[in-house]
């Protein structure tokens, strides 16, 4: 008779044992990523094993500190599960052209009027194509830096248009690593999560983008040199094959969306139409359709700015994401079955005893990780775990969460110069944090409109007791 394994039994401990782990992570954390220039991943596997030795020290055995990392990775499977197929749908997009053509038709809408209106919705449009804030801003940021310098534009108001128009599409594509990681450690749907983050996200991108046709005005009589783009426009259309008939292929995802499709359905429906618009729209052949798959598309034209932007994708692309969530969820689950960040927990909710207070705590918290911890992904991943019960507690749906982690921590991580974001932006745009700051819009007015509608109670869901019931259940059957 196999004996069964007792459930594990949280100790109480004290604040300075608990934060302990903490500290050491991001005190490491910031020599890593800040000093040496280094990923996150070796930070955090030090603090897990503070974090393991600390467990120790409170009576935990070592094959419990195991059960406690392997109950933390299986929390983040959903969300590499949905990463996986995020690789595979952006390799299958770009192969297919998709990708190109939404380019393509954004930038023929460029005009010397609306610069920095037309810019912002051109990065909108490309990074809810792909997913990626970073590779929107390597690339058209890049080519709009130059265009919009050209026209006598400060660099750091072009900077800013550019990066609220990265970011929308990080926060709000179901391609984009930060969405499915908000939405997969809180246990949200990830269209649920998306659907969510309209209250925010829409009219803070609005505000924005009037802001950005104020600003504007005075450069609308500047000319442009449209060498660059028609350069790039011509690129693409020698380099695949531009249809408005494939811009059914994203939209087929946004109806199955509509529909309330499960979020893999969805994107495994995108991948496929990906996949067969690559063989029978490019002319490509079955090998270099799989190979787009696992490790990426490849292209070579010779324009430097679409090299860049389509030479990504695939499965092999996303292993880096996929590590640090597994590498961050050991740590965490060893803080949260533990009881250390229960612990942590019961200071802070001695403060947070509204909606309010708690969705204000939350956005607090991810940007305060954003600036000790200098990486954006633990910004959400940790704030995610320490408040998951809290909002459960409180009778709050977990959308209500997963929205706070992405408007406090996704976007809030380009005002810290040292955060890995910041430090992107500064070597790629050439401007400084401080210096764009003012202009990036859409990221300070997101979680500023998160937290006054948390106080006047304004799209804060809420769940019955049974739902609350069937919840705290559910998460003792899996403790």
């Amino acid at each position: 008779m196999v004996e069964e394994k007792k459930p594990l039994e949280k100790k109480e401990m004290s604040l300075i044992w608990a934060i302990t782990p903490l500290l050491v992570m991001i005190l490491t954390m910031i020599i890593t990523v800040v000093k040496l220039e280094q990923g996150p991943h070796i930070p955090l596997i030090v603090g897990t094993i503070i974090a393991a030795f600390v467990a120790w020290k409170h009576g935990f055995k070592w094959d419990e500190v195991e059960e406690m990392m392997y109950k933390g990775i299986k929390l983040a499977l959903p969300a590499v599960v949905i990463i996986i197929l995020v690789g595979l749908i952006i390799g299958a997009w770009i192969g297919g052209g998709v990708v190109a053509t939404m380019i393509y038709f954004g930038l023929k809408i460029i005009t010397p009027a609306f610069f920095l209106v037309t810019i912002c919705v051109i990065c909108m449009i490309v990074s809810l194509a792909i997913g990626s804030s970073w590779s929107t801003m390597g690339t058209i940021g890049v080519a709009g830096m130059g265009i919009g310098l050209s026209m006598g534009i400060p660099a750091a108001m072009i900077a800013g248009a550019v990066i609220s128009g990265a970011y929308f599409g990080d926060k709000m594509s179901p391609l984009s690593d930060t969405t499915n990681l908000a939405a997969g450690l809180t246990g949200t749907d990830l269209f649920v999560h998306i659907r969510h983050m309209f209250y925010t996200t829409i009219p803070a991108a609005v505000i924005a983008l009037v802001a950005y046709g104020l600003l504007g005005m005075k450069y609308k009589n500047s000319s442009i040199d449209q060498e660059s783009i028609q350069q790039t426009i011509g690129v693409l259309d020698q380099s695949f094959v531009i249809s408005p008939w494939l811009l059914l292929i994203p939209l087929a995802v946004i109806v199955l969306v509509a529909l309330k499709v499960p979020a893999i359905p969805a994107l495994v429906v995108g991948i496929l139409l990906g996949f067969l618009s690559q063989i029978f729209v490019q002319g490509g052949d079955v090998a270099s359709a799989v190979s787009a798959l696992q490790s990426g598309y490849v292209i070579e034209t010779g324009n430097a700015m679409v090299d860049e932007l389509f030479n990504r994708g695939g499965l092999d692309s996303m292993m880096y994401t996929v590590s640090m969530t597994i590498v961050a969820m050991t740590f965490g689950g060893i803080l949260e079955f533990s009881g250390m960040l229960q612990s942590i927990m019961n200071q802070i909710l001695k403060l947070a005893k509204t909606a309010f207070s708690m969705v204000a705590a939350t956005i607090l918290a991810c940007f305060t990780t954003n600036a000790t911890c200098s990486e954006q992904y633990i910004s959400i991943v940790v704030p995610a775990r320490m408040f998951s019960k809290a909002y459960t507690n409180m009778g709050l749906h977990s959308k209500n969460l997963s929205r706070a982690l992405e408007d406090g921590g996704t976007l809030t991580s380009v005002f810290i110069p040292w955060n890995t974001c910041g430090v992107f932006i500064l070597g790629t745009l050439g401007v400084g944090a401080f210096e764009y700051a003012p202009y990036a819009i859409l990221n300070y007015t997101v979680p500023i409109l998160s937290i006054i509608y948390a106080a006047v109670g304004f799209s804060i869901v809420k769940i019955s007791e049974e739902e609350k019931q069937e919840i705290l259940n559910k998460e003792i059957a899996e403790a």
